[in-house]
């Protein structure tokens, strides 16, 4: 299937694209870019012990930094999505970035703990702002490949994510706080980015125009009580798995350094480890989910975790990283089956549902920061692994999701 998008001499600007194609130069620069926003982003959890020490902060401040980011960015998220679903808004993807910039100048300059709070929360600001909209144009440049387009979108998130610890550990752990104001490039090409997207976005949205992306959405014709339920369920599901995340990204550096006296470079660069793992298991789900069912990849990503969560806090440090990837990479291709579950269950709603899904992924981990930092405090880390272990038994929820991928395909046939 040809999969190359033109680019207009006369501009520059990539341009839309005809029916029934996936448009994989879009997907690419969507993934680019979300790559670039989740490493600025990722930069603040993995300088989580520079600040602790410069700050003379604790768990529970660790875990309010944490609240206060992701709140922002999941509170705000499903009402741009909503927003957004009925006045699209194809410039705000710079937009967003933009914010991001801000927040990441502020908490390289922050003289004290209320700073970096406010720092963090304009980072959050441009997490909401980017990734409902870019969402809605990743699902348009499909093609009706919504699992492998989401992928693709959101393995370049999950890389990112990984590239933080590294950024922290051989950038702003020798050179300071200060130089997390040096990431204001990478921001600035992302913007550029971000900006040729909104044209091509722009064009795609014309009265009358159609692109390669433009696939059909066929509808189902479910109760709205199932649909609610089945909305619950999902909703249960994603507090799970970043439940657990929340405990791997926040304090899987101070859970090596604890257990096993590493020093913070080596425990960054497990937490490195861990991360590209997410950022690999992520391509698998959307495809996987695209030919067998989003529901069977839900069963196995969830529930699945669970023999290898378990075992995790009583091993060496050779399994607990072993153990970490394989959690990793197998955890990490639920939210991509989620989301696209999610969109299809609720059709024409992309903007809200993913808003709605992603600020929940961010709201969860928040939470789930907050509250794990305050049991670190009462208890040890090592007993906040032991607890969070059993999270992925709620995968066993999957059971009472109804099976939406038959009733497409019969929709498709007729």
């Amino acid at each position: 299937m040809s999969s190359s998008a033109s680019v207009t001499p006369a501009t520059g600007v990539i341009s839309p694209l005809q029916s029934g194609e996936t448009a994989f130069r879009i997907l690419a620069a969507l993934g680019l870019c979300h790559l670039l926003n989740d490493m600025l982003q990722s930069v603040i959890p993995a300088l989580y012990p520079i600040l602790k020490t410069s700050y003379h902060l604790d768990f529970g401040q660790i875990g309010l930094i944490t609240l206060t980011a992701q709140l922002t960015a999941s509170l705000l998220q499903p009402m741009v999505g909503l927003f957004t679903d009925r006045r699209p808004m194809p410039y705000s993807l710079p937009l967003g970035m933009t914010f991001t910039l801000a927040g990441l100048l502020m908490l390289s300059m922050a003289p004290s703990f209320l700073v970096i709070l406010c720092a963090v929360a304009l980072v959050g600001v441009g997490s909401s702002v980017f990734h409902p909209e870019s969402s809605r144009v990743v699902r348009m440049a499909s093609g009706g490949r919504h699992g492998l387009a989401q992928s693709i979108f959101q393995v370049g998130g999950n890389f990112g994510t990984s590239l933080g610890p590294l950024l922290a550990a051989f950038l702003v752990l020798p050179a300071g706080q200060r130089s997390i104001a040096w990431l204001s490039a990478v921001a600035l090409v992302a913007i550029v980015i971000m900006t040729q997207v909104g044209h091509w976005y722009k064009a795609h949205r014309k009265p009358g125009s159609r692109t390669r992306a433009s696939a059909p959405e066929h509808h189902l014709h479910l109760p709205s009580r199932k649909i609610a339920v089945s909305l619950a369920v999902l909703v249960a599901l994603v507090f799970s798995k970043f439940f657990y995340l929340a405990s791997l990204t926040s304090y899987y550096t101070f859970f090596l350094i604890q257990k096993f006296q590493v020093p913070v470079r080596t425990a960054q660069v497990h937490l490195f480890v861990f991360l590209g793992a997410v950022a690999a298991g992520t391509i698998i789900g959307g495809p996987v989910g695209d030919r067998i069912g989003r529901k069977y990849v839900i069963w196995v990503s969830i529930l699945g975790v669970l023999p290898f969560s378990l075992p995790l806090p009583y091993v060496n440090l050779f399994w607990t990283g072993v153990l970490s990837v394989i959690i990793g990479i197998v955890l990490a291709s639920a939210f991509t089956a989620i989301v696209v579950y999610a969109q299809d269950l609720v059709p024409g709603k992309v903007g809200a549902v993913s808003g709605l899904f992603f600020g929940l992924a961010f709201g969860m981990g928040g939470i789930g920061a907050a509250l794990l930092g305050e049991l670190a405090d009462a208890t040890s880390i090592t007993f906040v692994y032991k607890v969070c272990s059993f999270l992925p038994a709620i995968g066993l929820l999957t059971a009472f999701l109804p099976n939406i991928e038959p009733a497409r395909r019969g929709a498709a046939k007729a």
